[in-house]
């Protein structure tokens, strides 16, 4: 049994098929007998990787800065609700909590947790799998862009190895 963190979107005008991935994720995870630590939101694709948890049996651990609580809106359901005075220390206590990152579709809160965690693996903070679901193609502007950084020698090319890319939940759960 592992803490998988898995970092999502919370928006609530996210795609059906996004929030079926997100339910997914964490019903696949609760079989598993992982924990899920989340961003404590219950809204949005992270409600669904909570919801999918605990309707299949899961623990949950949600992680949410104070002032998140209402925009968020705070995942009272959760088996653990943590409430932190900083976005900051939301991540901190994800990276202290979790053996594993798992990052889904998602925004500008999503991609500053998946280069928090990156950037801190690859200072040698941790030794933590990060696996990036590149559901439908979702990430490929994005992991072009992490290229041209390599090839203008701005990111050194064995930074990108620090994570793992898949195209579905199946391959990243093979993973994990």
């Amino acid at each position: 049994m592992a803490a998988i963190c898995v970092f999502c979107a919370s928006s609530t005008t996210v795609d059906p098929v996004y929030l079926a991935l997100a339910a997914d994720t964490g019903a696949a995870l609760a079989r598993a007998g992982h924990v899920l630590v989340s961003g404590g939101g219950r809204v949005g694709m992270m409600g669904a990787v909570a919801t999918g948890a605990r309707a299949a049996g899961g623990h949950t651990v949600g992680i949410i800065p104070r002032q998140l609580q209402s925009r968020e809106v705070a995942d009272v359901d959760a088996d653990e609700l943590v409430v932190t005075e900083t976005m900051a220390d939301r991540k901190t206590e994800m990276i202290e909590r979790s053996d594993a990152f798992l990052v889904l579709p998602g925004g500008l809160g999503t991609l500053d947790e998946l280069f928090e965690v990156w950037t801190t693996a690859g200072l040698g903070l941790h030794p933590k799998p990060i696996v990036l679901v590149n559901a439908g193609g979702f990430y490929d502007g994005l992991l072009a862009w992490l290229d041209r950084t390599v090839a203008a020698n701005m990111v050194r090319g064995d930074a990108l190895k620090a994570i793992t890319v898949v195209g579905d939940l199946d391959a990243a759960l093979a993973l994990l």
